[in-house]
């Protein structure tokens, strides 16, 4: 019998923020558990660090905006074959559940608020799934409006997000057609970071521990701490979620635990997501297979997980899809367009990240950012400029067109 695959994606959980990562804020205790079972791809990062490029990229295995979104309006296009066509093809039941955030929406509507969590996606939106169960997007991390294949209209469950959305989900994985492949997607820990997190409770945030490249501005470090006390809240709560769902899954399942993308939180001075720093696109990637377990150090990115899926239910393992041989491989970033929002990235960017170095590009392919990350992690010292390394920067950029 191929086995069953679940895919868990998080949304704005950037990779160091994991206790099996070494984080001092993270109570992780469900993902410190999973990854002593899996396989921990410490180099992974996010194709597209903003919520509807990367899901759709994830979802297609194609980078945005050859996949359709070029802005952060656009829709997955209704033709769009997705993971769920390629596993419908093996004889696989398909399901979905919790945030979409890929279907057309109101761009005069307030983004947090019920306007975008009551909108119904259509079935030709929905991307292929047999069932499916969620909602369009809105940051309700309490409350949430689902609606769907067993829902016509959005209704309103009592409960934060994540344990909502988690033990739904348990509740038809466990009746449906064996072999399935299902996507749990959960909002948290996205902002509104100041939103009640369940049955936890924010810390004070000054115990908060800010990571070593957040600048010395009391400003900017109050606010960081205020809103990474609530940020650890939430990755607490969800994680809680996630081992909850987790436990109840048939013994061997395929279990993915990844986030679509980071957040800044202070770091080099900025918030949110869209930049190309580590802590936006780097992503927590545990593979929870049969057998395999350990440390994989190679470059690899999410818009691999398609390939993945169908290797596992071909009964192929684990292949290396893109990754190349050299520096542990190379995994592409980009950033199609600039979304006005507050804090957003300012560009559109295109780069190429190994596990020793990266480099990002402007849209003319000026070199913007380099950084030697085998002896800069925290990205400190940008080389774009350094005469000496224009050897390197040339190289690198000839993968970025790849």
């Amino acid at each position: 019998m191929p086995p069953n695959i679940l895919w868990i994606l998080t949304t704005q959980w950037r990779a160091q923020a994991c206790g099996y990562s070494g984080d001092p804020n993270a109570r992780t205790p469900c993902m410190d558990a999973l990854a002593a079972e899996s396989t921990n791809f410490t180099q992974a990062v996010t194709p597209h660090p903003f919520g509807p490029f990367a899901r759709a990229a994830i979802l297609t295995g194609v980078p945005s905006p050859a996949n359709g979104l070029r802005d952060y309006f656009d829709p997955l296009p209704p033709g769009a074959r997705t993971v769920a066509h390629e596993m419908r093809d093996r004889s696989y039941s398909t399901a979905f559940f919790g945030k979409w955030h890929l279907s057309p929406r109101n761009s005069r509507a307030r983004l947090v608020g019920e306007e975008h969590a009551r909108a119904v996606v259509a079935p030709e939106f929905r991307g292929g799934f047999d069932f499916w169960e969620g909602f369009e997007s809105g940051f309700l991390l309490n409350n949430p409006w689902l609606h769907g294949t067993r829902l016509p209209e959005p209704v309103r469950f009592e409960g934060y997000q994540s344990d909502v959305v988690c033990e739904r989900a348990g509740s038809v994985l466990g009746s449906l057609p064996r072999p399935w492949f299902a996507v749990v997607s959960l909002e948290a820990p996205h902002p509104p970071y100041g939103a009640h997190s369940g049955a936890v409770s924010p810390r004070e945030p000054r115990s908060v521990a800010l990571r070593g490249n957040v600048p010395a501005d009391p400003g900017l470090r109050a606010r960081c701490s205020r809103e990474l006390s609530g940020y650890y809240a939430h990755i607490e709560a969800t994680d809680r979620a996630m081992g909850s769902l987790v436990g109840r899954l048939p013994p061997g399942t395929i279990v993915v635990a990844t986030s679509v993308h980071g957040d800044m939180h202070g770091s080099h001075g900025l918030f949110r997501k869209g930049w190309p720093h580590e802590e936006s696109v780097r992503v927590p990637l545990l593979v929870r297979l049969p057998g395999r377990r350990g440390r994989d150090e190679r470059a690899v990115s999410l818009i691999e997980l398609p390939g993945l899926a169908r290797a596992w239910a071909d009964g192929r393992g684990t292949p290396d899809a893109a990754r190349t041989s050299g520096e542990g491989g190379f995994a592409a970033i980009s950033m199609p367009s600039v979304v006005k929002l507050p804090d957003q990235c300012d560009r559109v960017w295109s780069g190429v990240r190994t596990p020793a170095r990266k480099l990002v590009l402007n849209a003319d392919r000026s070199p913007w950012l380099y950084y030697d990350l085998a002896r800069d992690p925290l990205e400190t010292t940008n080389l774009a400029g350094d005469p000496s390394r224009s050897g390197e920067i040339l190289q690198l950029g000839e993968l970025v067109s790849r």
